[in-house]
């Protein structure tokens, strides 16, 4: 089994900084992609940033230049650093990671359980 488990979200001012954290555990074999996404009150969920196991990154464009993600392969572990957060940036962040269990096994996407970040204005 494999789990995700997701740190760091909170309450912060318009314009703060915080930092997310995501670890996977479990039976673990290789992970590939792993990643963040969100989702507002009435909205649906959306990408907000990417990482590759080779460090490549993708985000939205509403998170350029604000938000960075970065991995530690070694402890199977995926952040999101925001700064100069915005009222927009509320919502619930989840953590995704794409994992195979084992030699040969394909991939499959795996969720955390969301943390909840709210912005203040």
């Amino acid at each position: 089994q494999v789990q995700l488990v997701e740190s760091g979200g909170g309450l912060v001012q318009a314009g703060g900084s915080l930092r997310l954290s995501c670890a996977a555990s479990g039976t673990i074999f290789s992970i590939s992609a792993m990643g963040w996404y969100r989702q507002a009150p009435g909205k649906q969920r959306e990408l907000v940033a990417t990482i590759t196991s080779g460090g490549s990154t993708n985000y939205v464009d509403s998170v350029k230049g604000r938000f960075t993600v970065s991995r530690d392969n070694a402890k199977n572990t995926v952040y999101l650093q925001m700064n100069s957060l915005k009222p927009e940036d509320t919502a619930v962040y989840y953590c995704n990671a794409w994992i195979s269990t084992g030699w040969l096994l394909s991939p499959k996407g795996y969720w955390g359980q969301g943390t909840q970040v709210t912005v203040s204005s």
